[in-house]
């Protein structure tokens, strides 16, 4: 791996501070099979260095047995190490929380997935974007919605202002655009038809009954230290406000909470029976996009799944341009063993979380610094199956 001139000038600082860190990371694994231990600990571990990272927490699951790895620190400024407890944005995987109350407010009825905006914000009634199921909006499929709002949407008027003059690109169903405001308005049509504001249902019900204690969209003042800064060209940085920002990458979660995220989509039959459908639902496939299949927030492969489904699955390619999806009729139900995964970033952050329920195992990596997705999908893909080696 080729290192760029600003990596090769900081790699004797970054190797200070992780050496620093090391031995806590090695005591913290230290209940973990050696072999898991030296899986995360050489794919993860090189990456701070490689991509000028200067903190990540990764968190795996092996049959409901947690192990944590901590590397780096939270803070430049500070030099605050990295702990399970410490809050990273996890840009886009927010996306999974949205879709899974959603879900539960379907699975309360208080909405249904084929419904459509304008029966939950008259303003939208008549316009394209109406012709567009929840569905459509919750999986890209609604069109040809672009990937960012423009620079004048800056809030609810001009988004309003925006979905009436907005043009689609195909019928709803037919191509895949991944999407903020798409997701977004799906969120805020949930929280609308919730009689509650979005960041109240997500803190409020959705966290506390899935028994995330440190995960927020708006951080508390008593959290504040724990909350890392991200880091852009060297320099610190933090998620600023924008329209639907909550509902599409707005949650900042901790290595400790997101992986009992995973366990729970692994495992959801103790929670209650609202919020397991919900977590079913949100598994379910619902539209083919090359080798991926669409859920809700998840992305799904058959299992075992190769390095090279996921590298394209996740890739560029797919991300940035529009694609030709088909809807799966009827919508795919797990039925064989299945990986499910998601990838997260923000300007200063980065952040992957995968799993497979057949095989009851999971990973979530958090960092901050938004470095690059390959890198984060090959360390992760060579941890997970060291992690399907131990249960077999």
């Amino acid at each position: 791996m080729q290192l760029s001139t600003f990596a090769r000038a900081v790699a004797p600082v970054a190797l200070t501070f992780m050496s620093s860190c090391l031995l806590a990371a090695t005591s913290r694994a230290a209940d973990a099979p050696a072999k898991i231990a030296a899986a995360v600990d050489g794919a993860f571990r090189p990456l701070l260095q490689a991509y000028d990272v200067p903190g990540m927490a990764v968190a795996v699951t092996v049959d409901g047995r947690q192990y944590f790895f901590n590397y780096g620190v939270a803070s430049k400024e500070s030099n605050a190490p990295v702990t399970k407890d410490t809050l990273f944005e996890i840009g886009s995987i927010s996306k999974t929380f949205t879709a899974t109350l959603a879900a539960y407010g379907q699975a309360l009825g208080k909405l249904s997935l084929a419904d459509h905006p304008g029966k939950y914000m008259p303003q939208l009634r008549g316009s394209a974007i109406d012709k567009a199921s929840l569905l459509n909006l919750a999986t890209f499929s609604a069109g040809g919605l672009p990937l960012h709002f423009p620079t004048a949407v800056t809030n609810d008027a001009t988004m309003l202002t925006f979905f009436h003059q907005w043009k689609p690109a195909a019928e709803p169903g037919t191509l895949r655009r991944y999407s903020n405001p798409s997701i977004g308005l799906f969120g805020r049509i949930t929280a609308t038809a919730m009689d509650r504001k979005f960041a109240d249902l997500v803190e409020g019900e959705l966290l506390p009954k899935l028994g995330l204690s440190h995960s927020f969209i708006r951080i508390p003042k008593a959290e504040a230290n724990n909350y890392a800064w991200g880091y852009k060209l060297g320099k610190p940085t933090r998620g600023m406000p924008a329209v639907f920002d909550e509902e599409a990458y707005g949650i900042k979660s901790s290595a400790a909470d997101m992986i009992r995220f995973v366990e729970a989509n692994i495992r959801p039959d103790a929670l209650e029976p609202p919020l397991k459908r919900a977590i079913e639902t949100t598994q379910v496939g619902y539209f083919r996009t090359g080798e991926m299949v669409q859920g809700l927030g998840w992305e799904i492969y058959p299992y075992p799944t190769a390095l090279k489904q996921l590298l394209a699955g996740n890739s560029e390619e797919i991300v940035m341009k529009p694609k030709p999806t088909t809807q799966l009729t009827p919508p795919q139900v797990p039925s064989h063993p299945t990986l499910f995964n998601k990838t997260g970033s923000t300007n200063g952050f980065g952040a992957y979380a995968v799993f497979v329920p057949a095989r009851r195992i999971g990973l979530v990596m958090l960092a901050n610094r938004n470095f690059p997705v390959p890198a984060r999908l090959t360390a992760a893909h060579a941890v997970l199956e060291q992690l399907a080696a131990e249960v077999k």
